[in-house]
């Protein structure tokens, strides 16, 4: 079965641009009734006994599992999620070898970050904005609802959860600004470098 998984930094770390109220929110209401719903869904069958990605790939596309795989998908993403965040201040310089693979790829960081921002703006509704390698190119992804996006057969390097419930208290309904926020000042560059080695 699966327990609620700790955030790698304290609850009040993202502040000023995220709450510890969004962060205990998100982190010990959302994402501990998505692990309970999952636990509930598998106890006594074969899921019960496998890893959370095998359950994800055993369940996509498959009507009758939909509601383990949205659960499942859904305690990926955002256990990804918190990794991909670091505190508000410690220090954000990006690794060389990323840099030097983003300049490829998308031109300038700037860019990188422009394109990154118009997707996750782009996202109707609720899901997930991703910086991927596909490849040996880096590329920036959505996927809607809890998808995780290692099933489109790319690696993901950083997450951003686009659902409200990820910036409502803090942004109300200004998407763009809590996109902002984590572009410039909490995503962990040395998880996404650590992502494109492995």
């Amino acid at each position: 079965m699966f327990t609620l998984k700790s955030l790698p930094y304290a609850a009040d770390a993202l502040a000023p641009h995220i709450s510890a109220r969004t962060m205990n929110l998100h982190h010990g209401k959302h994402l501990q009734t998505y692990v309970d719903n999952l636990n509930k869904l598998i106890e006594g069958t074969d899921f019960e006994k496998m890893e959370l990605e095998e359950i994800i790939r055993k369940t996509h596309n498959k009507e009758d599992l939909v509601s383990i795989f949205n659960n499942a998908g859904q305690v990926y993403n955002h256990n990804f999620f918190w990794d991909s965040l670091r505190p508000a201040q410690a220090e954000n310089s990006m690794p060389v070898e990323l840099t030097a693979q983003i300049e490829r790829d998308f031109g300038s960081i700037e860019k990188m970050a422009e394109q990154f921002k118009a997707l996750a703006l782009s996202q109707f509704g609720s899901g997930w904005a991703w910086l991927v390698t596909d490849g040996d190119r880096l590329k920036v992804m959505k996927t809607a609802n809890g998808e995780p996006v290692f099933l489109r057969g790319v690696k993901p390097l950083l997450a951003l959860d686009v659902w409200e419930h990820s910036y409502y208290v803090d942004y109300e309904n200004r998407r763009g600004e809590y996109i902002d926020a984590v572009l410039n000042h909490l995503f962990n560059w040395d998880f996404a470098a650590h992502n494109a080695i492995l």
